[in-house]
Parts: C-alpha cells; sequence; structure tokens
C-alpha cells in the first residue's frame, strides 16, 4: 500500500513537470522514505512593486525536501530559485527556505480573470503541501483627486462637511485632513469626526473652526494634496435688550421720548447679517409745565364787628399752583378801622345804633347771589344743548364697517328705484338694470361728500336703520334686513343726523367724485409663462404660493410646449352654494391640449385651518362651457388624481391641464378660516387727518398680494407686519378698534373709534379685500408721531392686537416691507437646476423602490416615511410609483433648505434595505448645495 502511494504521488509531480511548456525536469532528490507532511513555517506575503523595482517571494517550511514556486497556474523554473537549507536542533528535521524575485514587467504582461500570484509547494517523504497564495500588483497613486473639497460658510453651531474623495490607487490612499497646513486629530476633538468616508464633519461649528483646510492623500508610491477650501464660520447679529425711555426732551409742553438697542447680542462677525428691524423707537411725550399761582380779586368787606373792624380775603386760586409752581406772595387777608376811628358813639357800637340799616344791607347781598344762580343755569343749559346739536353728525361708537369705508372699499352706486324723496331729481325715470362698480381712493373734503358716498345715506329711508345698544359708551349701528343687502355687494351705512338738504349741495363736490371713480383701474388676472422640454421643469407665480412642477420625462423628447399659469384676481367665476366657502384662488394652467405621459404637480394655497376635522374640502374644476365640477375631495379615494393637503398649501397630481380652486364645506361651528390682517396709513388730503386702513383677507400671499399692489398705488404704507387671525365659522362677527390713541396730540371722531363687520361678509370675503378705515386728526402741525393699538377680534373668538408707531413724515419714516417666503427670481427654471434631487439619485431610488421582491412592495415604505399614507392606490396605477412620489416631494419641498426630510426617510429605510447602502446622506447634502448654487439661493 505505501508504494502504491508513493507511485501515485510521483506520477502527479512528473506529469506537473512534464506538463510545463518550459520542459523543466523533476527535482533531482525524490522522496524514498516515509515521514510527515511538510509544514510552512512561513508563507509568501501580497507585495506590490513599487516603479521598477523587483519585489522577493519567500516561504519556509520543514521537512522538506524540495520547495518550488507556482506563479498563475505555472512552475518557476528552478534556476529562479534560491534555496537554504538547515536544521531544526530541536526536532532534528530538515528546514528549507526559498526566495524567488517577480518583476514589474512579469506582472505587466500577465492577463487574467485575477491579480498576478504566487505559492510554495513543498515536499517531504510523506507528501506535499501548497502555501497560500500571495497576490503581486504595481502600486501607484495617480495625481488628480476625484473631489476636492469646496470652501463654505456656515453659521456658528451649524454642521460643516467637506466632502474629499483621494485620487485612485494601488494600495488604496489614506486621507488625513490639515487645517492651516497642521494635522487634524479627531481623537482630541470629540466634535470632529474624520471616519465617514474620508469626510471631515464638524458636528457645531465654532469661530474657531474657521480656516484653510486640506485633504492629504498617501500611499506606499507617493503623496498628494488637495485643494484648499477656506471654512468661514459666521455669526449673525442679534438684538440687545431696549433700554428704559428717556426723559422727555423738553421741561415743558409736549416732546418726545426715545428708547435704543444695538446689535451686540451677538455682534455680527466674519459677514454674518446685521440685525433686521428698528434700533432706536420714538413716542410722544407731554411734560407738564409748573404753574404759579395768582391771586384772585379781594372779596367785599365785610361788617363791622364789636371791635369796629372789618376784613376781606383773598385766594390763590386764579390760577392755583401746579407742577410745581410757586404760591402766591403776599397776604391772603387784610383788616381795618370801619369806623374812621370814631368806634363808640354813645357808649354803644356803631353796629348797635344802626341794626336796621345792617340788615337791608344783608338782603340785598342774598338776592343778588341768587340771581347771578339763575343765569349760570341758563348759560349751561344752552351750552350743552348746542354741544350736542353739533356732535350729532358723528353717529355712534360701534357702526357697521361699510360706513366709514366707503372711500376705500368696492361699492356699489345704483340707480335707486322711483319716488325715493331722498332723490336729486324725483322726477327723474331711473334706469334700475343698471349697476356700476367702483373701488379706489376718494379724497372728501365735505362732510356731505362722505354722504354721498354709500347707497344708504342716498337711498335708505330713515327707518332703515335700527341701533343696539351694547353698553354705555359702544352701539352697534346695522342694516335692517332688506333685499339688496343680501345680494352680491353689500351697500354701505354710514351715520345719519345731518339734516341739511341734499339740494344745496353745490356741483364743485360732485364732479371730482365721479371723475375718480370713472378712471380707478381694474386688474383680472397674474400671468407667467415658460417653455419647457423633456427634461422638464418648474413654474413659479411670485409671492403668491402658486407653482407647477413638470417632471422629467412628461413631455416627449425633442418636444417643447410653451406652457402657462394665470390666477383670476377679478370677480371669482366660482359662486359658493349654500355653506360652501371658496378658500383659494381660481388657477388656470394650460395649453389644454397638452398631453403629458407622467403627473404634474400644482401647488395651491388655501386658508383653511385643517389641523382638526372640521372641513370637508374638494377640488373643482371649470369646464369648457364656464360650469365647475367637482374633481374629487382631497380625503376620498381616486386614481385619476391626487391631492396632498398641507396647512397653507394643497399639492394636487394631474395629468391634464385646466382652471381649478379648492372649496370647503364647514361640518361643524368649529371650523376656522385663516385670515392675515394688516394696517396700512397713508395721508389725508386735509395736511392735519391721517388715514388708517386695516385689512382682513384669506391667509393666501396672493391674496394679500394684491392689498399691496392696491395701497402702493394709493400711497399706503405698512405700519405693522401682518398677523394671522383664526376666524370661526361661529356666526359671530368682527369688531375692529383703534386704542390708546395718545390724548392731546390726536383724536378721532367721537363715538366712531370701534367698527363692527358682519360675519357673512367676513366668511365670504374672497372676492374683494375687506377692510375698514379710520380717520385721525393732529391737534397741531408740529406733531409728527403716531402711536396706537388695533384691535381685531371675533366675539367669542381669537383676537390680535396690531401696533402702529410710525412717523407721518416722509423723511422719518421706517418702511416695513413684506416680501412672501416663496418671492422668487426666477419664475421659470427647466432642466436639472429646477429639480432639488438629482437625476443619477432619483434614478436609483426608483430602481431600489420598483422592483418588486418577496417582502412587497418598496415604493410604500417610501410613501409612508415621506408622510404620505392615504389613497396609495394612486400611485400604483403609475410606471414608476416612486417617481411620482419624489415629484410630489419635490413640489412639497420647493421652499425647503435642505434634502433632510428625504435624507431621513432613506435612512430609516435603509437600516432595513441593503440595497439602499449605496445612497449616502453626504451625496444629499452635496446635492442640496449644487442646487442652493445654482439657483443662487
Amino acid at each position: 500500500l505505501g508504494w502504491a502511494r508513493w507511485l501515485v504521488l510521483c506520477s502527479d509531480v512528473f506529469f506537473n513537470f512534464a506538463g510545463t511548456d518550459n520542459g523543466e525536469a523533476l527535482p533531482e532528490s525524490i522522496p524514498s522514505a516515509p515521514g510527515t507532511l511538510p509544514h510552512f513555517i512561513e508563507e509568501p506575503d501580497d507585495a506590490y512593486i513599487i516603479k521598477s523595482n523587483p519585489i522577493a517571494l519567500r516561504c519556509k517550511a520543514r521537512p522538506a525536501m524540495q520547495i518550488f514556486f507556482k506563479c498563475n497556474g505555472e512552475w518557476v523554473h528552478q534556476n529562479e530559485h534560491v534555496s537554504e537549507e538547515s536544521l531544526d536542533e530541536s526536532s532534528g528535521l530538515k528546514v528549507r527556505e526559498v526566495f524567488i524575485n517577480v518583476t514589474r514587467q512579469q506582472v505587466e504582461d500577465f492577463h487574467g480573470p485575477e491579480d498576478y500570484w504566487c505559492q510554495c509547494v513543498a515536499w517531504s517523504h510523506l507528501g506535499t503541501s501548497k502555501s497560500r497564495k500571495a497576490s503581486v500588483r504595481i502600486a501607484y497613486l495617480r495625481k488628480n483627486f476625484e473631489q476636492d473639497p469646496q470652501g463654505r460658510e456656515v453659521p456658528i453651531e451649524g454642521m460643516i462637511v467637506l466632502h474629499c474623495r483621494p485620487p485612485e490607487g494601488v494600495p488604496a490612499a489614506e486621507v488625513e485632513w490639515l487645517k492651516n497646513e497642521e494635522p487634524i486629530d479627531s481623537e482630541q476633538d470629540e466634535n470632529i469626526d474624520t471616519r465617514a468616508d474620508h469626510n471631515l464633519i464638524i458636528r457645531q461649528a465654532r469661530l474657531s473652526d474657521s480656516g484653510n483646510y486640506t485633504c492629504m492623500a498617501a500611499n506606499i508610491v507617493a503623496k498628494r494634496r488637495s485643494l484648499s477650501a477656506t471654512v468661514v464660520v459666521y455669526v449673525n447679529g442679534g438684538w440687545s435688550s431696549w433700554t428704559e425711555w428717556s426723559a422727555c426732551n423738553v421741561r415743558c409742553g409736549r416732546g418726545w421720548q426715545k428708547r435704543s438697542r444695538t446689535c451686540t447680542n451677538p455682534a455680527p462677525l466674519n459677514g454674518g447679517a446685521f440685525c433686521e428691524g428698528m434700533s432706536v423707537q420714538k413716542i410722544t411725550c407731554t411734560s407738564l409745565c409748573p404753574v404759579d399761582g395768582s391771586w384772585e380779586v379781594w372779596s367785599e368787606w365785610s361788617v363791622c364787628s364789636p371791635e369796629c373792624e372789618h376784613l376781606r380775603i383773598r385766594e390763590c386760586t386764579a390760577p392755583p399752583p401746579r407742577n410745581g409752581g410757586k404760591f402766591c406772595e403776599g397776604l391772603s387777608q387784610e383788616s381795618e378801622n370801619c369806623t374812621d376811628g370814631l368806634c363808640i358813639l354813645d357808649k354803644k357800637p356803631l353796629h348797635e345804633i344802626k341794626p336796621q340799616s345792617i340788615e337791608n344791607a344783608s338782603d340785598i347781598a342774598l338776592y343778588s347771589g341768587l340771581g347771578a344762580a339763575v343765569v349760570a343755569v341758563a348759560v349751561l343749559v344752552i351750552g350743552v344743548t348746542l354741544y350736542r346739536r353739533s356732535q350729532s353728525d358723528y353717529g355712534v361708537d360701534v357702526i357697521d364697517s361699510s360706513a366709514l369705508t366707503g372711500g376705500f372699499q368696492t361699492f356699489n352706486f345704483k340707480t335707486v328705484r322711483q319716488g325715493n324723496s331722498l332723490l336729486l331729481n324725483s322726477a327723474m325715470q331711473p334706469d334700475l338694470t343698471v349697476s356700476r362698480t367702483y373701488s379706489g381712493p376718494i379724497c372728501l373734503q365735505d362732510p356731505l361728500d362722505k354722504e354721498l358716498m354709500t347707497e344708504s345715506s342716498l337711498f335708505n329711508p330713515l327707518s332703515d336703520i335700527k341701533v343696539k345698544v351694547q353698553s354705555s359708551f359702544m352701539v352697534s349701528l346695522g342694516v335692517s334686513e332688506r333685499a339688496e343687502y343680501h345680494g352680491k355687494s353689500h351697500s354701505g351705512t354710514f351715520p345719519h343726523g345731518n339734516n341739511r338738504s341734499f339740494s344745496t349741495m353745490h356741483p364743485r363736490n360732485k364732479t371730482p367724485y365721479i371723475q375718480n371713480l370713472s378712471s380707478l383701474p381694474t386688474r383680472t388676472e397674474l400671468r407667467t409663462t415658460g417653455v419647457f422640454g423633456h427634461l422638464g421643469g418648474r413654474l413659479v407665480m411670485p409671492n403668491t404660493g402658486v407653482s407647477l412642477l413638470i417632471p422629467h420625462g412628461a413631455i416627449p423628447e425633442e418636444n417643447s410646449w410653451e406652457i402657462y399659469m394665470s390666477i383670476n384676481q377679478g370677480e371669482p367665476s366660482l359662486q359658493s352654494d349654500g355653506s360652501e366657502v371658496l378658500l383659494s384662488p381660481e388657477v388656470t394652467c394650460g395649453p389644454p391640449d397638452m398631453i403629458v405621459t407622467t403627473p404634474f404637480a400644482l401647488t395651491i394655497p388655501h386658508c383653511a385651518d385643517v389641523s382638526s376635522e372640521h372641513w370637508n374640502i374638494h377640488l373643482k374644476k371649470r369646464t369648457q362651457q364656464g360650469k365647475w365640477e367637482e374633481v374629487m375631495s382631497v380625503e376620498d379615494e381616486s386614481t385619476s388624481c391626487y391631492c396632498l393637503l398641507d396647512p397653507f398649501a394643497c399639492h394636487v397630481l394631474l395629468d391634464s391641464f385646466g382652471t381649478y380652486a379648492l372649496t370647503g364645506e364647514p361640518i361643524t361651528d368649529c371650523a376656522v378660516k385663516q385670515l392675515k390682517v394688516a394696517v396700512f396709513g397713508c395721508m389725508s388730503c386735509n395736511s392735519l387727518d391721517y388715514n388708517l386702513r386695516v385689512y382682513c383677507v384669506d391667509n393666501t400671499p396672493c391674496a394679500f398680494q394684491e392689498v399691496v399692489s392696491d395701497e402702493r398705488h394709493q400711497g399706503g404704507q405698512l405700519l405693522e407686519e401682518p398677523k394671522l387671525l383664526h376666524f370661526k365659522g361661529n356666526t359671530f362677527s368682527l369688531q375692529i378698534s383703534v386704542l390708546d390713541i395718545p390724548p392731546f396730540l390726536w383724536r378721532i371722531k367721537p363715538f366712531t373709534a370701534c367698527q363692527e363687520v358682519p360675519f357673512s361678509r367676513v366668511w365670504s370675503s374672497n372676492r374683494q379685500p375687506l377692510h375698514c378705515a379710520f380717520s385721525l386728526e393732529r391737534y397741531t402741525p408740529t406733531t409728527t408721531q403716531l402711536s396706537c393699538k388695533i384691535c381685531i377680534r371675533q366675539l367669542k373668538g381669537h383676537e390680535q392686537i396690531l401696533q402702529v408707531q410710525t412717523s407721518i413724515l416722509e423723511s422719518e419714516r421706517e418702511t416695513i416691507t413684506f416680501i412672501a417666503q416663496e418671492d422668487s427670481t426666477f419664475p421659470a427654471q427647466t432642466g436639472p437646476k429646477a429639480f432639488k434631487i438629482p437625476y443619477s439619485i432619483r434614478q436609483r431610488i426608483c430602481a431600489t423602490f420598483d422592483t418588486p421582491n418577496a417582502k412587497g412592495k418598496d415604493w410604500q415604505m417610501l410613501a409612508q416615511k415621506n408622510s404620505i399614507n392615504r389613497n396609495l392606490s394612486y400611485f400604483a396605477t403609475q410606471s414608476s410609483p416612486s417617481a411620482v412620489i419624489l415629484n410630489l416631494w419635490e413640489a412639497r419641498h420647493q421652499h425647503d433648505g435642505d434634502l433632510d426630510s428625504l435624507a431621513c426617510a432613506l435612512e430609516e429605510i435603509g437600516r432595513t434595505h441593503t440595497k439602499l447602502s449605496n445612497i449616502t446622506e453626504s451625496q444629499l447634502d452635496e446635492a442640496d448645495f449644487n442646487y442652493s448654487r445654482q439657483n443662487g439661493l
């Protein structure tokens, strides 16, 4: 059995050597005695050839009679081996060590599926043993980095991520970061991490982290330096606390006092933004002037006393000393002899001798006092009567807002019915079918002009007015329930108390009024266009919240379309039925005959508070015949379109163009509309008057931009940043009042400081901006500052306070500008720069999630992680559900500053999804940086 085994072994050796191309012979010594298998003490290691220097491979085994190298499956010629023999003293076994050299030319000439490799084969008496395979590779390191770090400007405590991809090399290059040419040791600074894919991450930026950063790559061949990246850590300025109000700048009379703050908490550093807002605030003040006392005239002398003296007194009350003034100097009473020195007659005082004359003098004084009192009462009664007549023109304290805002609101000026006693010429036959609507600023110079402004003052009989007393100082003035009041536009009301006849009105008062109305402009729509092709893009209506996203591939290749988008700013064509309310603008996109292969995304702002389940919201579309049809409810399941409702906008996936709008039907009284309230001010035609206009509009950017545009034409100034008011559908009205008007500086017409707006006008106010106007009057032209509060509140509802603090002089006025967050200088963006997610990453995500697997449909997981949990059946009908979900993400996050939401979703899914491991957060950070740079953000 032993010799048979030995013959097999010998034949194997023979055929191995005989089969080589170089015709090598068998080893000289062939095992002929039993023993043990060779054991390798040292095996050949992997090696790298640097430049042209050969490398040596070695191996050592015992007991070993022969050792040969085999490279790439072929025996190395024995002449190329260098052998050394020795004896292991402990075991007495023969130890053999062999060396060979491998040159660069040998490695370069080899072409095979694997790297160049070699292994040792050792023989003993019992058989052979093989060592591990050692690979031999040519070492190199290219010069150019695959990605150099890019400089960044980051706020303090922000995250800094510097990306570095070293040059290609064998072996792979190790990366080291330098800051200002000094190595960075991340083990000594817990805030710095350099282990994440060669990137440098500073978790919370400090001022000391500013500097020049360089990526250093090195292997056994060479070292390479990247381009330096400059990192600037900046600090945005912050306001300090306000100082205390300064003392009034005048010792006596009206002046001003101020307070200030500085941009030092913290101060801006390294190009950080300076604080926004006012550094100094001024308010008016009044210092009471000291008044010195002055004597009244002396009283009459008293009767003579038993001591033959009489007295007279005076008081320091003309005026009395006030505010630290001096008291009167001198005596407050005087006395003198009342008998010219003849005090005693017949041993009796003079007053005892003539008592009858003294009594007569007392009676005269009594009757004179009574007469003076009667005259004073009569004068007082006459004065009160005249004052009440002079104030009768001003109406009552709480009035319908349309009464005071006719000069600024939209109203209807209609011909009236025949026979009205208030017509200028009752014999005229009016045309009852004519109705014209006018809007714009109207400058009134006379109280009669104000009565001409509204229908109620011209046409409503006094019996139509009803007064509801709410308190001792507040009265609500409304209009009785008439057919005209519930029409498309509400007629205005105005306090009736002027008894002058219209026949006495001069023509000069009417002509400017009619001319002003006829010249007012009207606007119908906003419009923007852009040309889009196969790469898709985004069309944005600046400052309106309306945008259109055309996905990549929605338009066939080699085709391009001019796509337009418009917003109706005129009278809405969608007429509300019943309790239904229009919640958004009417948005038109086209052309209507365009066909897309992938749904596009339309974003429409709305004013509903969707935080609670109190609305039934619908998407409607206008047909070619002009009628409106319901497309779907946002809560329904549908495969034709998709609605994603956010707090301030609705994102709709559609496959056909047209005119769309959102309507809402309140389910309960707790349904809330979001209103934006703002106050504007401007000088009146009278130099002493100043007008305040308070607007309550639907909380959509386009509605408020319409107000801003109108006020810009009227010369109005935004006095306070707009605020949000939650208006409940509980049928309670809205009250707007002016509070805290500085006394002795400003005054408002008596009993007109509060205006009340009916619920129906506020709830359905989307047709025209709703506002109330207040007129304030200065006592003197020297008053240049106005400080007061505007209170807007719904009865049994929400309340907002607008603080007005402004200068009425143009040179001192500080402008408050309001620009919507979604303001864009690029209405039309085409190609890759219009999308936040790069096309390469989008393809990898779609390839990952659209592929079916045993666990289910991965795109459903992508939708759920992006808070899209409803109507998933719509996405199932699409050829690439993941692509449609990403399009919806693009529309939803078009104003966000980064890709954090998508990165977090992918990271959470990637924990259980191995195919996502190649989509890293750093790649999304880089994509977000490139998107911001391309769009100038």
